[in-house]
């Protein structure tokens, strides 16, 4: 059983500046609700009750939101704004949430591994909330965790088809298929360009991952941009045979960027 979600939220987020130097860009709403709050229903959705954050500086109105606000409350109670708070009420008291500051920013791979205090020698998912997921049907994470349930021995990452052109803003793979939308991972390069690249399959912000990531990720050199990259660590994994890639089914919004922001709220504000 999958019961703790690890969301790396320590990243500055620049590509939203000004606006983030004071808010956390997980803390951006679309809408009237938080990227990362989306990410955390995501996790319940799937039967985790544990969610696990790697903060940083300046982080801190992540952990002021899922926490209880009395005077907020007090201000609302008995009016018709009471009712906007019952999905975070709920949240934050019904689960688990837990924090650790990433000291130096060393890539994904590296907040991974800050996060193993939190998470333990168990196997856990991993949202990055700047990748906004919806799906008609189950989530994105609970998809993912059925196929995990069938082979609990592999690490699971989530991909997309994407524009060839694009390759060198993303962890592209390539394998063979095994089942329908699942592949065995044989080669895993990040952010290649295009003449490089193996796929058009490109790894999205969702994970599954077995323990034994954290001692990989330890002897990892740091690769891309000097960071010590999750993509090179599971490589390792993959070639034991102990990588799986699958291709979702939903939509996946890039609100790291803000044409994704954009395109995501006019998305969930017309579905309303």
């Amino acid at each position: 059983m999958i019961k703790k979600c690890l969301f790396p939220a320590a990243g500055y987020g620049t590509r939203f500046l000004p606006a983030t130097k004071a808010i956390p860009k997980e803390m951006l709403p679309v809408l009237a609700k938080p990227l990362l709050q989306y990410g955390v229903e995501e996790a319940i959705s799937a039967g985790m009750d544990t969610m696990a954050i790697v903060t940083g500086r300046g982080k801190r109105a992540i952990e002021d939101h899922f926490d209880r606000s009395y005077e907020l409350e007090h201000q609302i109670d008995g009016t018709k704004k009471e009712s906007l708070m019952d999905g975070i009420r709920g949240i934050v008291e019904d689960y688990t949430f837990s924090y650790t500051r990433q000291v130096e920013m060393k890539g994904l791979g590296h907040a991974i591994l800050t996060g193993q205090t939190l998470v333990g020698d168990e196997p856990f998912a991993v949202v990055l909330a700047d990748d906004l997921c919806d799906s008609d049907d189950k989530s994105v994470l609970m998809q993912m965790k059925e196929i995990y349930n069938k082979y609990p021995d592999c690490c699971i990452v989530a991909i997309e088809e994407i524009p060839k052109e694009d390759t060198n803003k993303y962890g592209v793979i390539s394998g063979e298929i095994i089942e329908d939308n699942l592949f065995k991972v044989n080669n895993m390069i990040e952010k290649p360009e295009p003449k490089d690249a193996p796929s058009n399959l490109a790894i999205i912000g969702r994970y599954i991952l077995i323990p034994e990531i954290f001692d990989v990720i330890k002897d990892t050199k740091a690769g891309k941009g000097g960071e010590i990259q999750i993509t090179d660590a599971l490589l390792t994994l993959a070639k034991k045979g102990k990588v799986l890639a699958y291709k979702f089914e939903g939509r996946r919004f890039d609100c790291g960027s803000v044409d994704g922001f954009v395109e995501a709220t006019n998305y969930f504000y017309n579905k309303g």
